[in-house]
């Protein structure tokens, strides 16, 4: 236990509800910075010099207390070995318990000092209870224990250059050194508003190279974030150092995607300084929301997958775990989504042009990535080796991105590499005069990290890819490896020391790879070998249907990786001996469970290879699990049960309520009477004593209101279309897919809009008003999804220019949604949909946003959305549809499935080119009658206008509605991402926090 923790120095009653009228955000304790006490401190050399016995005196750095010098302060001597920055380290910790420095003196003794400090309590006194002093003293050895770094002179290992640090002759010019180090960085940034601004000024004229009394929107943001990067760095710097001190195990993050959002908001918010930003930024002229949207989202992921990746690293920051982020820096991301005429187009995302302030380019940091070539043997040491000849070389560039947590000062790492052509290929063609093949060569190493998922309907693209996920993982794992060699020598160690996570299929390259470094270059015994590689992987799955599992074509993998192929026979045939040993020769499941998928296309099955290489073997959620085990992966589960495990995929409340949503942040606050739900979010099911109170309903319809009315000015300023605020926002924003259901949600706005045309004026009085809210992307290729999103535009277009309908029904689609849209849209809607065909998702992060935020859900039983109704109850949701074990027999059923006449008669309208372009959306329309309708549209469209109805029945009596909008809130805190990490901390990887001292 912290030493910390026990000290009762700040003595802060229980809070009531306090007024609503000045809410304010939590400022974590952690990041008040220390002031500059230069000026306070005596720097004394020793009389003689360095002491040659320092180093065994000070070898352990030791405490004392001396009450006899002063009147009226204690003295607190400490000795230890010097290190740049401990000085405050150590005051920071007597402010921190409440204690004031009255004077101090520092002697040098060669590389080890004394410091005396004298200190008194908050009334001036000096200290005098021996259990505080103990205390005290505790938390003193605790912040500085292991400050004994010593900086390796080794030679630079492969693929980061280090440079040695100066060598000083004589100790009189070391203690100089020492004593101007001090001088100058004793102290942290400071964080109040006249420092921002000092420092905003200072990067809009140093670092934008703008005149500080002429700069605009854009460049105050890019000087703000600069500002902010700074004091990210340090405490970046102390986290890794810190780190690297104590060498706990570390947890090594795999993922293809990230999908960041903005990192300014987020980062100041986790510093704890945001009002101190705004502060700076009123005074300066500037407001803080309008310079926070000059910042692009980071075009890094696509869809839930790359949401989740970034809510565990923040979650992982918070949580004070050793753990790094791997991902490709993609130049252009997924793409800009423009609608013209309601059809989508695809544009490069061009999120870099303008710079990316949040990521610092490591040059030093580089490592070769091979492809194509030949496999030879060598004999070493009278043992045959297998060598890999590359026939082309690419450099991988890091970009570092640090990821604040929130209340603490740790800051991990998100390491983004970037393809860089060979320089040896380079000089050789410009020394042969080929200038174009050097351009040439330049462009085509460029491209593995141009754009997220390339199109892999050609086998170009197929490569490209293919080239994408080993380039990622070959990187990432020099790295992972360096920094392992650099303090061990054993590879027995490995697995005490490294975790890799595998955030599903796209990093299982990183199994073959591993094999190749123990073998190959590390010349460990193959049995040895593999026996590590099972112990230092955990994969985790977020497919639900067997058929979509990635399969790489032999030839493919052959000619790209071609030692890589033959360790992955290797691998399938000891995997095949080990199964025949287990289930005899049961032919047909070792064909079904084998690596190598035989056929007319000779495949590598790579989740196969992942389930057997991987020591534990994750679901994302419980329904997800027994899908996995029952059907995807029935083989695997009958025969390694212990490996499968499940983990509720999470959100992290930071983004998706403090960020996102701040005036609900400062609601929640006051009536839970602590921000400490921000860390610990469970306590938000402290709401739950709240739901009935009356003055709690207006205040969180007051607030859901002004987020409704932020959303409406969006869509106004998007669209052109007015909404009224009466009306139901009802949303559904996700990736374009048929088995999310779209198509069905425009069907049933199709339905109220004939049901509306067909009323009497009178009885229109009695609808409940609707705007309908659609957004996301299609894949460039996914014909049907793109239909799906002409066919909403073309709805919207007829009912929105209806005149009969007016404000009863409106249907706007969002384009180009992203984290930031996100963030608007979810505070802003009432009723959220989530309607995919039962067993098809796997998860489902968006449903967990948009409870966090009050919002109401339709939804089938599926994904997550089975355990968020275990949290709330059914009578706080809207549900409908086939359940999962119904799905199967329904789909049998076929043709012979009675549809709703409601249903028929929507189609018809669609087919008889009602909404127009009849000749377009016939396709859309026969994939969802007789046989065709695989997602089973038609036979859940009932229940689902029952759902909407009891939506529009509980709407129109606001105290009930507003009752079920707490309680959803009160029972999200199981789907937070800190959740999630601790669940995989403690049962997959075996790490524990390492928490940075103050």
């Amino acid at each position: 236990m912290s030493a910390f923790s026990s000290l009762p120095i700040l003595n802060v009653p229980a809070r009531s509800k306090p007024s609503i009228s000045s809410p304010t955000i939590f400022i974590p304790p952690f990041s008040v910075r220390a002031r500059n006490l230069s000026s306070r401190f005596v720097f004394c050399q020793a009389s003689n010099g360095t002491n040659p016995t320092s180093e065994t005196v000070f070898a352990v750095p030791t405490i004392s207390v001396d009450n006899s010098e002063e009147d009226d302060s204690t003295a607190f001597v400490i000795r230890a070995r010097n290190r740049i920055g401990l000085l405050q380290v150590i005051t920071r910790v007597f402010k921190v318990l409440g204690l004031s420095i009255d004077k101090a003196t520092v002697e040098f003794e060669g590389e080890y000092f004394t410091k005396t400090f004298f200190v008194s309590d908050s009334h001036g006194n000096k200290i005098e209870n021996l259990e505080s002093i103990d205390r005290i003293k505790k938390a003193l050895m605790e912040a500085i224990d292991g400050d004994d770094l010593t900086i390796s002179a080794r030679p630079a290992t492969r693929g980061i250059v280090v440079r040695k640090p100066g060598l000083l002759s004589t100790s009189g010019e070391r203690t100089a050194k020492a004593e101007r180090m001090f001088e100058l960085m004793d102290g942290f940034l400071k964080n109040d508003p006249l420092s921002l601004q000092k420092d905003i000024l200072d990067h809009v004229e140093y670092t934008v190279a703008r005149s500080r009394f002429s700069f605009d929107d854009f460049e105050a943001y890019q000087a703000l974030s600069h500002c902010i990067r700074d004091r990210l760095i340090e405490r970046w710097h102390d986290t890794q150092l810190h780190f690297k001190r104590k060498d706990p195990k570390r947890v090594y993050f795999l993922s293809l995607e990230y999908l960041m959002g903005r990192s300014l908001s987020n980062s100041i918010i986790n510093l704890g300084i945001r009002d101190q930003c705004a502060d700076a930024l009123s005074q300066l002229g500037f407001e803080f929301e309008v310079v926070a949207e000059q910042e692009g989202d980071a075009a890094l992921g696509n869809g839930g997958l790359a949401r989740l990746s970034a809510c565990q690293m923040d979650s992982l920051a918070t949580m004070d775990f050793p753990a790094w982020g791997y991902g490709l820096r993609y130049q252009y991301g997924l793409f800009r989504q423009v609608i013209l005429d309601g059809f989508q187009h695809e544009q490069p995302d061009y999120w870099l042009n303008f710079g990316n302030p949040w990521e610092i380019e490591r040059v030093h940091v580089t490592y070769p990535v091979k492809f194509y070539g030949t496999v030879e043997e060598e004999i070493l040491n009278g043992e045959k080796y297998k060598i890999w000849i590359p026939g082309e070389t690419i450099e991988a560039v890091a970009y570092d991105n640090p990821i604040p947590g929130y209340g603490t000062r740790n800051t991990i790492t998100l390491r983004l590499w970037a393809a860089k052509p060979s320089n040896q290929h380079d000089m050789e063609a410009y020394n042969t005069g080929d200038y174009i093949d050097a351009v040439v060569n330049r462009q085509r190493a460029e491209t593995i990290s141009s754009i997220l998922y390339p199109d892999d309907r050609s086998h170009q693209g197929k490569e490209l890819r293919l080239k994408q996920q080993y380039f990622f993982v070959s990187a990432s794992l020099q790295d992972i490896i360096r920094r392992f060699k650099d303090v061990h020598k054993d590879f027995n160690k490995f697995p005490d020391k490294v975790a890799l996570q595998l955030n599903d299929i796209h990093p299982a390259l990183a199994i073959p790879e591993v094999m190749r470094v123990f073998v190959d270059e590390e010349h460990l015994g193959w049995n040895k070998a593999f026996d590590l590689t099972c112990k230092i992987f955990s994969f985790t799955t977020h497919t639900v249907q067997a058929e979509a599992l990635e399969k790489i074509p032999v030839d493919l993998l052959e000619s790209l990786l071609p030692r890589h192929l033959q360790i992955i026979y290797d691998i399938n045939s000891y995997f095949m001996e080990e199964l025949k040993k287990r289930i005899g020769l049961d032919y047909n499941r070792l064909a079904r469970m084998s690596i190598v998928e035989e056929g007319a296309v000779k495949s590598i099955r790579v989740a196969n290879l992942s389930l057997f290489c991987s020591h534990t073997v994750n679901g994302v959620s419980k329904l997800h699990s027994e899908l996995l085990q029952t059907r995807v992966f029935k083989d695997f589960y009958e025969l390694w049960p212990e490996k499968f495990q499940y983990k509720t995929n999470g959100v992290t409340q930071r983004r998706w309520i403090v960020v996102s949503n701040p005036n609900l942040c400062a609601l929640i606050s006051k009536w839970l009477g602590t921000e400490s739900w921000i860390r610990d979010i469970d306590l938000l099911i402290g709401l739950r004593e709240y739901a009935t109170d009356i003055s709690l309903h207006q205040e969180w319809q007051m607030v859901r209101r002004v987020n409704k009315m932020r959303l409406a000015e969006y869509i106004e300023a998007t669209s052109g279309l007015k909404v009224s605020l009466d009306a139901m926002f009802d949303v559904q924003i996700k990736r374009i897919h048929q088995y999310k259901r779209q198509l069905l949600n425009i069907l049933g706005i199709i339905h109220r809009y004939d049901c509306i045309k067909n009323m009497a004026k009178d009885d229109r009085r009695k609808v409940v008003p609707r705007v309908c809210i659609i957004g996301g992307k299609a894949a460039p290729g996914y014909e049907m999804a793109k239909k799906m999103i002409k066919l909403c535009h073309a709805v919207a277009e007829k009912i929105n220019n209806d005149s009969d309908v007016g404000d009863l029904l409106k249907l706007v689609f969002i384009p180009d949604y992203n984290v930031s849209v996100a963030e608007l849209v979810i505070p802003g809607a009432d009723l959220s949909q989530h309607i995919s065909t039962a067993g098809h998702e796997a998860s489902g992060t968006g449903s967990m946003k948009f409870l966090m935020n009050g919002c109401l859900l339709l939804a089938t039983a599926d994904g997550s959305t089975v355990e968020i109704i275990e949290e709330i109850g059914e009578d706080n949701m809207f549900l409908f549809g086939a359940k999962v074990h119904e799905v199967p027999t329904l789909r049998e059923k076929g043709s012979t499935i009675k549809v709703p006449l409601q249903f028929a008669r929507v189609v018809r309208m669609v087919r008889d080119g009602y909404f127009g372009f009849q000749d377009y959306f016939k396709s859309l329309c026969d994939t969802v009658e007789g046989n065709s309708d695989y997602y089973l549209l038609g036979a859940d469209f009932g229940s689902y206008l029952e759902a909407q109805a009891a939506a529009d029945k509980a709407f129109v009596d606001q105290e009930k509605w507003t009752r079920m909008s707490i309680l959803s809130t009160a029972g999200s805190g199981r789907f937070s991402s800190d959740r999630t990490i601790q669940d995989y901390a403690e049962k997959t990887w075996g790490i524990e926090p390492c928490r940075c001292p103050l």
